[in-house]
């Protein structure tokens, strides 16, 4: 929901033409973006890991070159949303989710206070850097890539792995891989320009044709809610629209892909405030960009969605949705 202070932002009535002449000319000099997100090192996109455990994440994202902080990251993210007390009904424990088995072999004591302590992410952050590097060591004469071949052997086992030449022919493994790799995507500070998306003007669209409507907390746009949305019901239905199906909540829908500078936006792209703005976690408002600095937002209760204008002092950033970072997003988190 937008501070009260953005009530006064722009409702273009008439203004409806001048923002699809800036949709349609910024998709004309899209086509010259370079592709993907790149870089070896893959720092961290800004707030990507609560502040808390930013440093220790990019500290031993570093420890072997098997690894970077935005693939370890995506792992805590993937595992449990880092979420420090999190218990899955198989047993497993914390913020990088070891069972007790392997907790006893790898647990490492990461800040040097004479304990493993599974519970605290001063030690099972380390830990989890310290066995994707013990796992990328086993199969280090495997061909092919070496941090697929050690998220491999994380799911099916190094003797798989070794065993196949790489990657098993496991559908789990390798959707286990290829979640993990897409979700490092949109924790990586992106270093070149991202793709646009293919659905996003029609996203756009669908949005446009909701200016008007009431805000309701809680909507998703249904009968039952009157057709009315909040804001990330409103960005999840528009990309719903065309076949993208992301996460409920804004701040999870953050991770749906890479993180385009601000001067880098194109139309469709989704763009996120906070009142923290050094952790994702806490992102409370998202829009759908429409271009020349402006959104479509289901701002708050009294409302109706409308267009706003994204620079204010709450600005967090953006995300490029693409359709396998939505689908790499665990469904709970």
């Amino acid at each position: 929901m937008r501070k009260a202070w953005l009530v006064a932002g722009a409702v273009l009535g008439a203004g409806l033409s001048f923002v699809m002449l800036l949709v349609v000319g910024v998709y004309v000099v899209a086509g010259n973006l370079a592709n993907g997100v790149g870089g070896a090192t893959k720092a961290l996109a800004k707030g990507a890991v609560p502040a808390a455990y930013s440093g220790l994440v990019q500290k031993w994202g570093n420890l072997c070159s098997a690894i970077n902080p935005a693939l370890l990251a995506a792992q805590l993210y993937q595992e449990s949303g880092f979420n420090p007390k999190a218990q899955s009904a198989a047993a497993a424990q914390g913020i990088a989710q070891f069972i007790p088995g392997t907790w006893a072999t790898h647990g490492i004591d990461g800040d040097g206070d004479g304990d493993r302590d599974v519970w605290d992410p001063n030690d099972a952050i380390p830990s989890a850097a310290s066995y994707d590097c013990k796992l990328a060591s086993y199969v280090k004469d495997v061909p092919g890539d070496a941090t697929r071949n050690m998220l491999a052997s994380y799911n099916a086992g190094a003797y798989a792995v070794i065993k196949y030449g790489g990657v098993p022919p496991y559908k789990e493994t390798q959707n286990y891989v290829k979640t993990i790799t897409t979700l490092e995507e949109s924790f990586a500070a992106p270093v070149t320009r991202v793709d646009p998306s293919k659905q996003a003007a029609a996203a756009i669209t669908y949005a446009q044709n909701k200016l008007g409507t009431p805000y309701l907390w809680g909507g998703d746009g249904t009968a039952q809610d009157g057709g009315r949305f909040d804001c990330s019901g409103l960005t999840k239905a528009a990309y719903e629209s065309v076949g993208v199906t992301l996460p409920r909540v804004a701040n999870d829908q953050w991770n749906a892909g890479p993180h385009p500078a601000r001067d880098e936006l194109l139309p469709g792209d989704l763009v996120f405030f906070s009142d923290d703005l050094t952790n994702s976690r806490a992102i409370r408002h998202v829009g759908i960009y429409v271009g020349g600095g402006y959104m479509i937002d289901a701002p708050r209760t009294g409302a109706v969605i409308r267009f706003d204008p994204i620079d204010t002092p709450d600005y967090f950033g953006a995300t490029r949705v693409t359709e396998d970072g939505a689908k790499a997003l665990p469904t709970t988190v």
